[in-house]
Formats: C-alpha cells, structure tokens, sequence
C-alpha cells in the first residue's frame, strides 16, 4: 500500500478502537441495568455501589479506570474489573472485523451482531442466565439484516433456527433441562439466524470443541467438577463470532475433502 492508504488504514483503525471503547462502556452498562431492572435508555450513569452520579471525567472507558486506580473516586470501592475488560475487548473484536471485512454494510452488519453477542457472553458468565430481552430483540434485527444486508438465502436461515433451536430443544427434554437451559435454545436460533445453516454447523463445533477444553481444564485445575454447571452460552458466542470471521474457508475445505 501507498503511504495515503496505510494512513488510511491507520485512521480507520484509531476511530473503530475508540468507537469500540465507547460502544463496551454503553454496554457495559446495559449489563449491568439488565440485570438490575433498570431502563438502561434513559438516567444519568451512577456507581454502582454509592449509586452517587458519574461525573464525565469518570467514564472515560478504560483511561478512567486506570487513572482511579479501579476504585470509585466517591465511595474508593473497587470497580468491578468487567467494565474495563468489556470496553477493551469491544474495541478489539470490532477491530477484528474491520480487518476482516473492511469499512461496508456487512462490517456494521456483525458490529450489531457482536454487541448482542458480548451482553449475552458476559451476563451468561456472571449470572448463568440468557435473557429473552436480548435475546428476543437480537432474532428481530439477525432475520432482518441477514436476509437482506448479508444475503443470507430464506431458506438457509430457516433451516438454522430449526437445526439451532431444535439441536438445544432435544437435549433440554432428555435432561429434563439439566444441561441446557431455555435461554440457549433460544440463543441457537439466534445463531441460526445470523449465520445461516452451514455456517451454524462450524459455529455449534466450534462451542463444543472449545468447551471440552474449557472444561477439562476447569476441572483439572480444580476450579469445576464434573458435574458442576457451566454458562455454555459463554462459549456459544465465543464460537458464532469466530465463525463470523473464519467460516467461509471451513465449510469450503470441507466440502472440498468430503463432497468431492
């Protein structure tokens, strides 16, 4: 590239990291309103310990939590280390996405996507819980943009809710809902929706694989046991925003080595 387009490129890359930062500060707060009951579209920002309001100077993502030392400049509370790391890697992924996709519709398409898919990881991480308030408004906007902006064909994004939905439904009533809970039925169709059927396939191996790992591992470290229950929701979203960015050349070196 010429110097005005590595420029560019640097340009780009400075407002997404600082739209990214901005956009996990909102969601953060989000998380945190969801859980609380409160409207998160209107209110001053407050701690959340003091419930004392929130000066500018205080939200700055990340630089703020720096400069204060991760505690509350009202009530000298440490603040929880979720907010820092929620605006970090908000930034990062987007930047993840630029790389991969450029500046275009499909970009902001997964930029969307993403936010879902961060509040859902981060609110199934701490409270095992997977909210029919995201998840619901999520399916609206993925049956949307994903036939329309991404291309998706109808009958692909059928096909991915009913394998997503149904995949999860039949393992909740063989557990009687012991290992899947109903928020991650209603997630697979969201994944559905937003990947389609074949890319819905990478994405539900992608969860499995990555969570065997992540559990042996708990439970080798002591950390889990074997029974104990695990937020695989978390590793879901994991594996649907991978998939955004790597699926096409899995499901083509697949169909290469098995449908030849």
């Amino acid at each position: 590239m010429d110097f005005t387009s590595t420029l560019i490129v640097y340009i780009d890359v400075f407002l997404i990291v600082l739209l990214g930062f901005a956009v996990g500060s909102f969601l953060n707060a989000v998380i945190y309103r969801l859980h609380a009951g409160v409207s998160f579209m209107r209110g001053r920002s407050y701690c959340p310990r003091c419930k004392h309001d929130l000066a500018a100077k205080d939200l700055v993502p990340v630089v703020s939590f720096v400069l204060l030392r991760g505690k509350c400049r009202y009530c000298h509370k440490p603040i929880s280390w979720q907010y820092p790391l929620v605006e970090f890697s908000t930034a990062v992924l987007f930047v993840l996405l630029y790389a991969q996709f450029g500046i275009g519709a499909t970009f902001f398409v997964y930029l969307v996507y993403t936010c879902f898919l961060i509040v859902i990881f981060v609110y199934d991480l701490r409270y095992y819980l997977i909210l029919d308030k995201v998840s619901i408004p999520a399916l609206a906007l993925a049956l949307m943009l994903s036939l329309t902006v991404l291309d998706i064909s109808i009958l692909s994004v059928v096909i991915g809710m009913l394998i997503g939905g149904g995949f999860f439904f039949l393992q909740h009533a063989v557990s009687r809902g012991k290992w899947i809970g109903g928020g991650d039925i209603r997630l697979g169709i969201v994944m559905g929706a937003m990947l389609g059927w074949e890319h819905l396939l990478v994405a539900l191996f992608g969860a499995y694989i990555f969570g065997s790992i992540i559990g042996i591992g708990l439970v080798l470290f002591g950390n889990k046991r074997w029974r104990s229950q695990v937020p695989f929701g978390t590793f879901l979203t994991v594996a649907t925003f991978l998939t955004f960015l790597c699926a096409d050349p899995v499901v083509s070196m697949y169909k290469d080595l098995f449908l030849l």
